[in-house]
């Protein structure tokens, strides 16, 4: 009788975590479509757009993601900003990145934040009017929120330090690949403050613009949905001449902060 109602219990379990792991991941591709894309014809292509990301993350504020995009780049016609959303966020807009003939392909990793389970939706605008779209699920939670904590001051004193790194190694076609790192704590506005209790207020990268040999390559508009200590790897083609890196990076306080160098 006991080994019975041991089955009967294991049994329950069993259905309510399958349940809960086959639930569905909310999309709100309709609403988000409406709101930022309202009139335009959007074509769903995962041919286009491919997307990488884990299926669950360990870390709701620590989400890697990437996309790269498969579309011609030259002075004609190229891939013009690319759109990362999550519906569930309290900003849905994560990051808009701007792409350039000299970027050689429209392509970037990172890390971002999820407040809960979503589908990601990635939206491709090229410079020739045509619109693309593909998304993936992932399952995480408590991105946007949560507790932090160290000394506030403190962390203010190092925010805005630039790295970057080139590896002309991975040259293929004379797309390099370079690795921005921001170190900055990236506040939402909605996390508590482990000892004051009270809400930090938002403090976080708006704006990020990578150029070489002074043409813009990478023009990112960022919010609230990218991760602490931001890092962005991103393309370029090198030309044959010597080559020289410049990073502007702007918060939204109006803080300005810059870093070149040459390769």
């Amino acid at each position: 009788m006991k080994s019975t109602y041991v089955l009967t219990v294991l049994m329950w379990i069993g259905f309510i975590l399958h349940n809960q792991a086959s639930a569905e991941v909310q999309d709100n591709w309709s609403e988000l479509k409406e709101t930022y894309f309202a009139g335009k014809n959007i074509e769903s292509t995962q041919e286009i757009i491919k997307l990488s990301a884990p299926s669950r993350a360990e870390s709701g504020a620590q989400v890697p993601f990437s996309f790269s995009i498969d579309y011609p780049m030259n002075a004609n016609v190229y891939v013009k900003s690319v759109h990362i959303l999550a519906g569930v966020n309290p900003i849905p807009v994560i990051g808009v990145f701007h792409f350039f003939p000299e970027s050689g392909k429209a392509e970037i990793s990172t890390r971002i934040r999820l407040e809960k389970d979503s589908y990601i939706h990635v939206v491709a605008e090229t410079s020739d009017g045509k619109f693309y779209m593909n998304a993936l699920p992932v399952r995480a939670t408590g991105g946007c929120g949560g507790a932090v904590e160290g000394d506030e001051k403190e962390i203010r004193l190092t925010a805005g330090k630039i790295k970057f790194h080139v590896d002309e190694n991975m040259a293929k076609d004379k797309i390099i690949k370079g690795t921005l790192l921001i170190k900055h704590p990236m506040y939402t506005g909605l996390q508590r403050d482990l000892m004051s209790q009270g809400f930090r207020p938002a403090f976080f990268i708006n704006k990020a613009v990578i150029k070489y040999n002074s043409k813009k390559v990478m023009d990112a508009d960022l919010f609230i949905g990218m991760s602490e200590d931001p890092n962005i790897q991103f393309n370029f083609i090198k030309n044959e001449a010597p080559g020289f890196i410049e990073v502007e990076i702007k918060d939204n306080e109006g803080g300005t902060f810059t870093k070149s160098a040459e390769l």
